[in-house]
């Protein structure tokens, strides 16, 4: 089932806005604020061919729907699908290509989507080109007769490279090539890959669309109809779809996204600043610096650069000590959330790249991520300096 988003309601409504009211399809006559949980699997027809617009949940749920209305709108598209996981959502994705198919990834990239492209996806006779998407006379020499798609991700994790999505949008527009970002750092309140020329947008909604580490999910935006119902159809077939209960935390977390970005986006950039003074720290590598080469890109097509953030520091014991010795940050894998998380991306989200591989993007025992959550920056400044154990 495809989504009826509403063209009658305020087409110009603030971001902010449209986070808590993005969906305005009522579903019920109780006059809840909040919309209700549809914890049912199916749903009765009122007669013999006639449907309520919802036959089963694995289709279409009224929970879910009111969700995805809602991502459709805030990433500017037609149509929002919402999955389990992040991880389902990709899965599906790669079910739009078949054997043989080429497709040009970027470098830098989510531990998880790698696994899958290189153990799973290759498997099913897909290949992959992985290259350093920020130049894009890397992209352009790997384009090849049987090259289906671009999957890029910007800011890249761990390292925080970034793309130019307009100019990879007008190399696919003039190949014929689909364009996928993963927009899970920046989300539609900094960045709307769609605006920019892209074809899906994909989500782990786990992060912060979610935003308080208490549920997983994940999203597939698109803005051609086609698509859509290519990807609803594979959707309601392979049935890796968002529960009820969970599409309700993504409604809650949702609505109060535009806060939370803008509070944890200040206070990564203070902890980025504090961080290139400290003698134990080698590199910071934050995207809202401006000696960051993608700097100028991202206030390009970005209206923010996020609260993601990674550190090299001067040695392994370094790294090891901060992570043991953090108490306010916890060492957790996942980011996002309002909590701030520390990540060691060579024994945790990137563990299953090959070393050699992985270190050869400067993923290595002495790099850190950080997910910069609502606490206060002093506090988190603190929290870090005890760790380090002074200057």
């Amino acid at each position: 089932m495809r989504l009826s988003l509403n063209t009658s309601y305020k087409k110009n409504m603030d971001f902010t806005t449209l986070c808590i009211h993005g969906s305005n399809k009522k579903y019920d006559t109780t006059g809840a604020v909040s919309v209700p949980i549809f914890q049912s699997a199916t749903f009765v027809h009122p007669g013999v061919g006639k449907s309520t617009g919802f036959d089963y949940s694995r289709s279409q749920n009224p929970t879910r729907e009111h969700l995805e209305i809602t991502m459709a709108k805030l990433e500017g598209g037609t149509d929002a699908m919402a999955f389990s996981t992040g991880m389902a959502a990709v899965a599906i994705l790669m079910e739009l290509f078949s054997p043989k198919d080429h497709i040009i990834v970027s470098d830098d990239l989510y531990g998880g989507s790698h696994r899958l492209f290189s153990y799973i996806s290759i498997k099913n006779g897909l290949t992959f080109d992985f290259v350093d998407t920020s130049g894009i006379d890397n992209i352009q020499a790997r384009i090849k007769p049987e090259t289906k798609a671009i999957f890029i991700e910007t800011p890249t994790n761990p390292m925080m490279h970034v793309t130019d999505i307009a100019a990879v949008a007008r190399l696919c527009k003039a190949n014929q090539l689909l364009l996928i970002v993963d927009n899970t750092f920046l989300t539609p309140y900094f960045l709307k890959p769609l605006h920019l020329g892209a074809d899906i947008v994909l989500h782990s909604g786990t992060k912060y669309l979610g935003g308080h580490n208490d549920t997983l999910a994940g999203f597939l935006v698109v803005s051609d109809e086609a698509l859509s119902e290519r990807l609803r159809f594979l959707t309601k077939t392979i049935g890796s779809c968002l529960s009820p209960f969970d599409s309700w935390l993504l409604i809650r977390g949702i609505k109060t996204l535009s806060v939370r970005m803008k509070q944890q986006q200040e206070t990564a950039l203070q902890i980025a600043n504090w961080l290139l003074d400290q003698r134990k720290i080698k590199k910071v590598f934050y995207v809202g610096l401006p000696s960051h080469p993608g700097y100028e890109i991202s206030k390009k097509q970005a209206s923010g650069f996020g609260a993601m953030l990674s550190f090299e520091t001067d040695c392994r014991e370094t790294a090891h000590r901060l992570l043991e010795k953090v108490s306010l940050i916890q060492y957790a894998e996942s980011l996002g959330g309002v909590e701030s998380l520390i990540t060691y991306p060579m024994l945790q989200t990137h563990a299953d790249i090959p070393a050699e591989e992985r270190e050869a993007k400067g993923i290595g025992e002495c790099l850190l991520r950080l997910s910069v959550g609502l606490e206060s920056a002093d506090d988190l400044i603190a929290d870090l300096s005890q760790a380090l154990g002074g200057n």
